[in-house]
């Protein structure tokens, strides 16, 4: 589960184009923070940190307590855009949690215990349909991460999020069907040569064994 992360940030008096630009060339991020029925909050954090917090991996599924000035909100960042080119941040959206609720957040997927999968052993690809899963869960206790076994799982088998051990409280958001995670997919050189070997079954340039070489046997027999 995540930890609430602390951080620091400044009032942002002004706001707009120009105010945003000023900050920016400062060193800082601006920001706002939003919802829980209270007014928006203009705010400016530190570049350095907030690349600290990209870099992390988690930074959208993590409850952050940000102090301004000594006031102090629970927030999740809800969105954020980066330079086109540079690739530093340029824009937070901070969305204020209450304790006790329940919020939606993609959870990021990570796959353990490789070396016990038949599939992959055999030169199999692990082909990943979902890097992230998006759930409910409890604002107190996000999952940093969902962990997927891949323990027995052979060429050709799927995993589905009935599967899946979620944490107490944690349930996907699609509840429709059993969605694929991954699937251990045959390596290209298997594929190419099973293709191939169809393919001249089919053309009648290769015999198709049907177990009926007894009685190939017997006739040949009889003609000698």
């Amino acid at each position: 589960m995540s930890a609430t992360v602390q951080l620091k940030a400044e009032p942002r008096e002004k706001v707009g184009k120009g105010a945003a630009r000023a900050a920016r060339r400062s060193g800082l991020v601006p920001a706002v923070i939003y919802g829980d029925k209270k007014d928006p909050r203009a705010i400016t954090l530190t570049v350095r940190e907030i690349e600290k917090q990209l870099e992390s991996g988690h930074f959208m599924n993590t409850i952050y307590e940000i102090d301004v000035a000594g006031e102090k909100s629970r927030v999740i960042p809800r969105d954020y855009q980066l330079h086109p080119v540079k690739d530093v941040p340029l824009h937070i959206d901070f969305l204020r949690v209450a304790k006790g609720s329940s919020i939606v957040v993609a959870v990021p997927v990570v796959f353990a215990n490789e070396e016990a999968s038949p599939g992959l052993k055999r030169g199999g690809v692990l082909n990943i349909v979902r890097h992230e899963i998006e759930v409910s869960a409890p604002a107190d206790a996000l999952p940093t991460e969902i962990e997927i076994d891949l323990t027995g799982l052979d060429l050709g088998d799927s995993l589905h999020i009935s599967a899946v051990s979620l944490p107490k409280g944690v349930e996907p958001t699609i509840t429709d069907r059993d969605f694929t995670i991954a699937t251990i997919a045959a390596p290209a050189g298997l594929k190419s040569e099973e293709g191939e070997e169809e393919e001249a079954v089919e053309a009648g340039e290769v015999p198709a064994m049907h177990g009926g070489d007894d009685e190939g046997e017997e006739e040949a027999g009889e003609e000698e």
